[in-house]
């Protein structure tokens, strides 16, 4: 297939336009490889492990949720070059499906609504609210991720979730007026814990957003490339 093909594919899916302004120029096809696209492979980020796997199965395109290219590039060096050499050796596009994913029907939070089995959902400008019959220890295992929760969440209960960083003041407060009593999302800052007006449950990025790229993945019927960041929890 012609990678013109599957681009608008992939906008049907998450349309550019539904992008939030940072990623301006970050999204869509931000690496160009070879025209004729016969395996597609899904990634959240762009690391060497997932570049060196799709190569093995000769894939003609990468669809990530984050881009490698996120500030502007100075220099080719380093890691970056040693990244960049691996992507275009393999004749490889690579695609960025970001903030328009996020907000798209399927996408990021949809599947995380799903995973943790969300009912009565409402929308949120980013985001999704629902009741959530999990408890902590579920939630947990759910997302093969630690929580650590501040305040005191007593679950199963109405809960807002965000995929990646989404301890956005404005958005707790949108998920409490939707009767969430208690806000899951991951990267809590300091501030951020001590203004919210809910408990609050954080995980890792990764575990938040990688179920909506192994579900875009298992629906289009391409390879998912799993590469979990290395985490261990101190006690």
């Amino acid at each position: 297939m012609d990678i013109g093909d599957v681009i608008r594919d992939l906008e049907q899916i998450a349309p550019p336009d539904q992008a939030e302004e940072m990623d301006a120029g970050r999204i869509g096809l931000i690496i160009e490889g070879r025209r004729d696209v016969r395996q597609v492979t899904c990634a959240l980020d762009v690391t060497l492990p997932v570049v060196r796997a799709a190569a093995a199965i000769d894939a003609g395109l990468l669809v990530v949720h984050h881009t490698p290219l996120w500030t502007p590039v100075t220099a080719i060096s380093g890691p970056f070059a040693a990244l960049l050499r691996e992507i275009l050796s393999a004749d490889l596009n690579v695609y960025v499906m970001h903030t328009n994913f996020d907000h798209a029907k399927g996408g990021i939070n949809d599947a995380l609504s799903s995973l943790l089995d969300l009912s009565g959902t409402d929308r949120m400008s980013l985001g999704i609210c629902g009741d959530c019959p999990l408890t902590l220890p579920e939630i947990t295992r759910r997302l093969a991720a630690p929580l650590i929760t501040w305040g005191h969440p007593s679950l199963p209960c109405r809960l807002g979730v965000v995929g990646g960083s989404g301890f956005d003041p404005s958005l707790i407060e949108e998920a409490a007026a939707l009767g969430a009593e208690a806000f899951l999302s991951a990267d809590l800052k300091h501030a951020q814990a001590r203004a919210s007006p809910l408990p609050l449950l954080q995980s890792t990025h990764y575990a938040l957003e990688s179920p909506g790229m192994r579900m875009l993945a298992g629906r289009m019927g391409w390879t998912y490339i799993d590469d979990p960041p290395v985490t261990a929890v101190w006690t």
